[in-house]
Order: C-alpha cells, then structure tokens, then sequence
C-alpha cells in the first residue's frame, strides 16, 4: 500500500491560521468543526462553506485540549488548564466529570474518545503543571463508566496521549509520546483492557513525538508525529509520512462524507483530502 492508496493528494491545504497552538479538532454531523487553541483558551467554530473563518465559539475555555462528542452529540472537551474532563449540556452550561482520583486532582487531561456504551477513555499526562503541582504518582489512561464512575484502566506510561478505537471496538490505540511508541490494548465487551501490545514505534531524526490519532473505516491509522502524518496499516506496516508546512498536533475526519482530514498543526488549521472515510464520533 502507498499513501496514493490513503490519500487524494499529499498536499496540505490552509484553512485558516494565526492561532497560538491548535489541537482536539471534532467534526459534528450538522456540518462544522470545533478545535481548540490551548494558550488563548478559546474553542473555534469552523462550518465549510459558511463561515468565512473560524469563529470563537467558547471563551474561556479552561485551555480545552483534545475534543469530542458523547453519543447524544454533547461535547466533551479534556480541559488541559482546569485539569479536568467537562460536558457542555444542551443549555451551554458547563458539567465537571471528572477531576479527581482517589481525592487527588487529575493531572491535565489531554485526549479522549467515547466508544459505543457510552464510557468515556481519556489520557492524563502532566503537560502544563509543575512537579509541585502534581498531586498524582502517575501518568494514567481512564475511563469514565457509563455511570459516572471513574476508573484507573493503566500507568505504564511515559506521558499517554491521542488514543482511538479501532472500527469494531475491540482494540484501543494509545500514543506513548516521550517512548515515540503507538500501544495497541485489547478490549473486552465491558469496556475493560484485558492485554496490551507495542503497535509501533515512531524513528525519525525529526522532533516531534506520536500526538493526535485516528482511524478510518477500514481501520488504518492515522498519528501526528514527527515530520507529519504518520499513517499504518492495521497490521502495524508503516505505509507513509505525510508531511506539512507545520508540525501537526491532531486530526479528525470531516466534511459530509467524512473524507476531509483537518489537521491541527501549530498556528494554523489545515486539512487533506482521503480515500476512505473516517470512524463518524457518534
């Protein structure tokens, strides 16, 4: 396979720019994109074919980092700064649901996913805080069950980040970044990891580590990481590097037919044309 076979073109596109540092882009099925830009703690609005540019659409927004929707279209946003994991009602009001563990606050959660029950996985490295700060031995990766409660799923991180669900739910992807290592643990039907394994491992001279990531419908995966878009086969073959004029930090599948990629990348918005759609949030 070849990144022709992935992809319409190889040439990134310029949406939009001038932001501080983008991140946690989430397509909605209405037709727009929310992404955030973590120092000015602002949510962007972006509706193709509407807007003439992306508009704020929350502010502040606690340094929102990796977004998502629930399965009732409600978005969920890892807020980096407030150091917690919040829902935005129907009315624009504001739900905490996760900040603590075990009494202690969280330590920045970074990235999260919803799979099909409902639950909630998030990644919690300690980006943005002081060691002072930090109220927790570990760097983890959670799930928030369906009833609101919060569980400790792994900690046998360096720093976790982006984190996706394969097309049928059985496996979670997690990025490792310090490690530049792609995790791949099997789920069970309850939601839990039952076993883990080294996917991939990022080796490039280029800064940058494995960061933002998704899936498409025939369950490659798509990782910003050093140099660009590092995207694989399910069977953990490296098919190319998509590059840009920036280092990207996420992703996410959009448009109507899913098969825009926007991508996150320092101070600009960007995005790549592709040949199989992407997973739809809910």
């Amino acid at each position: 396979m070849r990144l022709e076979d992935l992809l319409e073109t190889t040439t990134y596109t310029q949406v939009a720019g001038g932001f501080q540092f983008t991140e946690g882009p989430v397509w909605h099925p209405e037709g727009y994109l929310l992404f955030s830009d973590i120092p000015a703690s602002i949510i962007y609005r972006y509706a193709p074919g509407s807007d003439a540019a992306p508009v704020s659409w929350r502010q502040p927004s606690g340094s929102s980092n990796g977004l998502t929707f629930d399965r009732s279209g409600r978005l969920l946003a890892c807020e980096h700064g407030n150091r917690r994991v919040s829902r935005t009602e129907a009315d624009g009001t504001v739900t905490p649901l996760a900040s603590h563990y075990d009494g202690a606050r969280l330590n920045s959660p970074n990235d999260i996913v919803v799979r099909s029950d409902g639950s909630v996985y998030f990644t919690d490295p300690p980006y943005g805080i002081s060691e002072k700060e930090r109220e927790l031995p570990h760097n983890g990766l959670y799930r928030i069950a369906p009833d609101g409660a919060l569980h400790l799923l792994e900690t046998d991180f360096g720093r976790p980040n982006g984190l996706a669900f394969s097309p049928d739910e059985s496996l979670l992807y997690v990025d490792d970044s310090p490690r530049r290592e792609i995790r791949v643990f099997s789920v069970n039907s309850q939601g839990q990891l039952t076993s883990d394994r080294l996917f991939a491992t990022l080796e490039s001279p280029e800064e940058g580590s494995p960061d933002g990531m998704k899936l498409d419908v025939a369950g490659n995966i798509y990782c910003t990481g050093p140099g660009g878009i590092w995207i694989y086969e399910p069977t953990g073959t490296l098919v190319g590097i998509a590059t840009g004029p920036e280092r990207p930090a996420n992703l996410a599948f959009g448009d109507a037919d899913l098969r825009t990629l926007y991508i996150t990348a320092r101070t600009g918005l960007y995005s790549l044309r592709t040949q199989y759609p992407g997973l739809p949030v809910f």
